[in-house]
């Protein structure tokens, strides 16, 4: 596994105003923490961090973490990224400092190969877990967990317990649970037709209501007019308050 280089400098402000200031000089703020590590604010270059991203799977990467006036250098992984909404660019990263003897949990992406028999006959490839959770030491993490679909049929499923793992990767998981299977076109269409259903059903439920509602407040401002202008009516008896509340609990339904 390729473990890569990461420079860092320690900075003491924090909060939104010197963090943003950061951001303009091309820094990225960060914090490290640890089982063992007491946490350490860090500003690290966006340069720096570019060849990181263009790797591909951050996530799983290990890295050799050096800080400016620190002598020793530290194995981290990147545990969280947070990332502008709009533009993705990084806002902040949240570094995790490993011990290269103990294992750790990891989130690894499922990727498959091959084109399964099930799908050129027209059954559909459905995904249902997309990452799995593995627990192995820090260089022996698995940047995708490779699933080879050839051999699936319609109605096939790949379960947990059928994975082959490389080294002493483990994945814990108490119940064998299904990764991937092929499922019929029959299906997919018959949920197709529910979901259009439910859809038609939802719409109607939606213009009736407004309907009722129409008709609650046309009620309600008849009645309001009749007991202002027409207060001795004798049909009309009611407090206004009364028939205030009637009608309101008219519209709510």
């Amino acid at each position: 596994m390729e473990i890569m280089n990461l420079k860092a400098s320690q900075r003491e402000a924090v909060g939104n105003g010197p963090s943003r200031v950061l951001r303009r000089d091309g820094r990225i703020p960060a914090i490290l923490y640890g089982p063992k590590t007491e946490p350490i604010k860090l500003a690290i270059d966006r340069l720096e961090l570019e060849p990181i991203f263009k790797s591909g799977a951050v996530a799983q990467k290990l890295l050799r973490l050096e800080i400016e006036g620190v002598d020793s250098v530290r194995n981290v992984m990147i545990k969280e990224m947070q990332k502008h909404p709009v533009s993705r660019s990084v806002l902040h990263l949240d570094l995790y400092e490993v011990s290269m003897d103990q294992k750790i949990k990891v989130m690894v992406p499922v990727v498959t190969t091959g084109k399964s028999v099930g799908v050129e006959v027209g059954g559909m490839l459905q995904i249902i877990r997309r990452e799995l959770e593995v627990f192995c030491l820090p260089d022996q993490v698995p940047e995708n967990i490779t699933i080879d679909i050839t051999d699936l049929e319609i109605g096939d499923s790949f379960h947990v317990e059928d994975l082959s793992l490389e080294g002493v990767v483990e994945i814990p998981s108490d119940v064998n649970f299904t990764i991937l299977t092929i499922s019929s076109p029959m299906a997919e269409e018959e949920e197709e037709v529910e979901e259009v259903e439910a859809a038609a059903l939802q719409a109607l439920i939606r213009r009736r209501c407004r309907q009722l509602v129409r008709t609650a407040r046309s009620v309600w401002a008849n009645l309001y007019v009749w007991t202002h202008l027409c207060p001795t009516i004798p049909m009309m008896k009611l407090p206004l308050f009364q028939v205030q509340l009637i009608m309101r609990s008219a519209i709510q339904i």
